[in-house]
């Protein structure tokens, strides 16, 4: 039996999960809900670039689309707006839609997230007979399961570091990068996503994810960031970074159990491959997911995902987008409540002929 999913969102992660769950196997796309009154009516195939209309239209109606689907995947942004997604995510669970969103940072682990939204959402889908699973990439799978996974590979371990490096030259999006991250801005200000707490409040629900999973409790969570700026001025996809502006930070959020650093999750992020050359590079191309494991053996997992025609950020973002919707339908088998990235399986079970519709034919 398909599961049929809307997508809430139509930006970055929208299309992304518009064009996997038109080829996802189990999973039949039911709607697109919009808020823009301009992508009303348009076609799912006119967001991922496909020459045959699918039938499914965008519609900013969200009644009518919750009334005609099991699952909803909520792609529109909680970044600056997590009441409003919080809202989002509780109307649909109510209506009876299990939920998978990469947008709520504070759900990755909800034993650690505001307990008001705890309560809020648990309330939802007990009465809807919804679930609801919060994840993606980096945070997500990238520093939760997978390094649970790579840990199981060794017998002793001291550290487990979670590395994304990337190069942000070719990723146009300016608000993500510029605002955001602060790359090209003065040296002299902090951007929001190196203020004090908040790499924590990202990170630090993956942190204890993965002690709990390997039988630790985290204690104390701190976070360090170094920055530097660009030697020279520099031209990508958004335009020149200029001489002087911040061109590359380093942050670590550091879990630590008894003062003794046991998880780490590291962003080494440049605006240009040039900036901070002494730091980690990527293997090839623009970035990578790295689990570091110092233990017994020494462990490396090094992850990249492309997609064809597109930057290595469109083949992260469709990783996160898969991880989510992969997930529905072990979310409709079990209980009503909120599931963390330890919780649903990697790869959940299917059913081997529905498994099978994964290999192309080409």
């Amino acid at each position: 039996m398909q599961q049929r999913v809307a997508v809430w969102g139509t930006g970055n992660m929208g299309s992304t999960a518009i064009r996997s769950a038109l080829a996802f196997p189990g999973l039949a796309l039911a709607g697109i809900i919009t808020s823009s009154e301009s992508k009303a009516g348009m076609d799912a195939a006119e967001f991922v670039g496909l020459d045959s209309p699918t039938g499914v239209v965008a519609t900013t109606d969200v009644d009518a689309a919750l009334a005609d689907c099991d699952a909803v995947a909520y792609m529109a942004s909680g970044d600056i707006r997590p009441e409003e997604a919080v809202n989002d995510i509780e109307r649909c669970l109510r209506a009876g839609s299990h939920v998978v969103t990469p947008s709520l940072y504070s759900l990755y682990d909800p034993r650690s997230a505001p307990p008001e939204w705890v309560e809020r959402l648990t309330a939802a889908a007990e009465e809807g007979g919804a679930t609801l699973f919060v994840s993606g990439v980096d945070p997500g799978w990238g520093n939760d399961a997978l390094a649970v996974i790579a840990a199981g590979l060794c017998t002793r371990i001291r550290t487990i570091h979670c590395q994304e490096i990337f190069d942000y030259s070719t990723y146009n999006q300016p608000h993500a990068v510029k605002v955001l991250c602060g790359f090209g801005g003065p040296m002299d200000e902090t951007p929001m996503m190196l203020l004090p707490s908040i790499p924590t409040m990202v990170w630090g629900g993956n942190v204890r994810l993965i002690g709990r999973g390997l039988g630790m409790e985290i204690d104390e969570i701190t976070e360090e960031v170094d920055r530097r700026p660009l030697e020279t001025s520099v031209d990508t996809v958004m335009g020149r970074f200029d001489e002087g502006t911040q061109g590359a930070f380093w942050l670590k959020v550091i879990g630590k159990v008894a003062g003794q650093e046991r998880i780490v999750i590291d962003h080494i992020t440049r605006i240009h491959p040039s900036c901070a050359p002494d730091w980690p590079q990527p293997d090839q191309g623009a970035g990578d997911h790295r689990v570091i494991v110092d233990g017994d053996p020494e462990l490396t997992l090094v992850s990249r995902a492309d997609v064809p025609g597109g930057t290595r950020a469109d083949g992260g973002n469709t990783t996160a987008a898969n991880r989510l919707l992969g997930a529905i339908g072990w979310l409709a088998t079990q209980k009503p409540g909120i599931y963390d990235g330890l919780d649903v399986p990697l790869h959940p079970p299917l059913p081997p002929e529905t498994e099978a519709q994964r290999w192309a034919s080409d």
